[in-house]
């Protein structure tokens, strides 16, 4: 993504926090895998959006209206031997240079400069609870500063939650990140059609994993968006089944929730298919069943609409579906209101999508469901769940889990599957398994 974005989103966020502010925010640390091994680093999202700046060690800080520049970044000098063991890092020069730093900092100088950036500043917006090492330093700084009263230096009376502002900018999405956004859904896509094809009973689920992450890092995406669900049989019925070492069964289902992630930005693709090719008629009434409610779930989408419109259409037919297949009993609008459907569909319909693949954001706003607004993406995501030991339904039901899942794009005429390039209805998959 071009600096050209960052510098729009700061420009933004210095507007929200206002001249005689300060606004700050820091780098996700490394994290210990164990020993010397640290998990592969991934910046903490806010701190991205803003900076684009990609190490850890760093801080951030927005001061609006300052002359000698409002953007300042503290991060780690440039070090030749960390360099020759891990590889290019940006330094002080680098931070102004390709970062758009209007000044650059030592972050082992930040206890001596730090407080005197925060003298006679009225507020501090910074994303409080969330990093213990800076409440705490915050705190000191502040309180040295009100000990210096009578040298007419006055401390911050107030702080202020960053992400009430930064999480309202996340929600809607530029030309930039969309277009991440498709190419990380496209090649999520390409994912899903993969295995769909290589699919076979015998193969163990972490073997469909596998042919999963390979069409990603084919394609330059090494990261996933979060960890891959491929849940074979009875064990779709585990909504975030995560263990992936089950054999495939011939006359099972294989559900497979995963997604790519792309500069980080995050797709989130859901299908489940016939592990032998053919759906059982069990199967196929519960599978258009699911596939009906996220039809009319996604038709429910466009601006101007409550979030929760698309949860109730999906309900409603899901309901229906269920008393017409014999898995409920009763009025469909009584089963609804005493959520009877809950024992089959114990969800919701979606979540925000975005750089975190639960993105930020408010459902309701004054305990009203918010409204769609062009920009916003989520996730259409209806399922049924028939536990095995479900005694209430005849055993041909039993342990069978089913979900299917979009990323959709709020557009100013309605909206847009981004991820539409995967086999969806009962004939587009059986031809496409059949024709391995």
């Amino acid at each position: 993504m071009k600096q050209t974005e960052f510098k729009r989103r700061r420009k933004q966020i210095m507007q929200q926090i206002g001249k005689g502010n300060l606004g700050l925010i820091a780098s996700a640390p490394h994290q210990t895998r164990n020993r010397d091994v640290d998990y592969p680093y991934r910046q903490d999202s806010d701190f991205y959006y803003l900076t684009g700046f990609n190490e850890s060690g760093a801080l951030a800080v927005f001061i609006p209206g300052r002359e000698q520049g409002e953007y300042i970044l503290f991060c780690r000098e440039f070090d030749q031997k960390k360099a020759l063991w891990e590889g290019a890092h940006s330094g002080l020069e680098g931070a102004t240079a390709h970062y758009g730093a209007d000044d650059s900092f030592p972050i082992d100088d930040l206890n001596d400069i730090l407080p005197g950036m925060l003298e006679n500043k009225a507020k501090v917006f910074y994303p409080m609870g969330r990093d213990s090492d800076l409440d705490h330093k915050l705190l000191e700084w502040i309180n040295n500063l009100r000990a210096q009263s009578r040298n007419y230096i006055s401390a911050p009376g107030e702080l202020v939650s960053l992400e009430h502002i930064l999480h309202e900018m996340r929600m809607f999405k530029s030309a930039a990140e969309l277009k991440l956004m498709r190419h990380a859904g496209q090649v999520s896509a390409r994912a899903h059609m993969r295995v769909m094809q290589l699919c076979k009973p015998g193969m163990y689920e972490y073997q469909i994993e596998a042919e999963i992450v390979h069409e990603f890092m084919q394609a330059g995406l090494r990261a996933v968006a979060y960890p891959s669900i491929v849940a074979a049989g009875k064990n779709a019925c585990v909504l975030h089944y995560v263990h992936n070492n089950a054999k495939l069964r011939r006359g099972d289902l294989l559900l497979v929730d995963a997604g790519a992630e792309c500069d980080h930005y995050a797709a989130d693709i859901t299908r489940t298919f016939p592990i032998s090719g053919k759906f059982s008629r069990e199967q196929k009434l519960l599978y258009q069943l699911v596939l009906d409610a996220q039809l009319a779930a996604i038709a429910e989408i466009y601006p101007g609409n409550p979030w929760n419109k698309a949860h109730e259409a999906s309900v409603q037919v899901l309901t229906q579906g269920l008393v017409d297949l014999g898995l409920l009993m009763g009025d469909v609008e009584t089963l609804i209101k005493d959520e009877k459907y809950k024992e089959f569909y114990m969800h919701r319909i979606g979540h925000w999508l975005g750089m975190d693949v639960h993105d930020v954001g408010d459902y309701k706003i004054n305990e009203q469901w918010r409204l769609l607004e062009p920009g916003m993406v989520l996730t259409i995501e209806p399922g049924l769940y028939v536990q095995p030991d479900c005694e209430t339904v005849d055993p041909k039901w039993r342990g069978i889990g089913i979900r299917i899942e979009d990323d959709v794009l709020v557009t100013k005429q309605g909206h847009e599957v981004l991820t539409s390039g995967v086999a969806k209805t009962v004939a587009e998959i059986e031809a496409l398994m059949q024709a391995k």
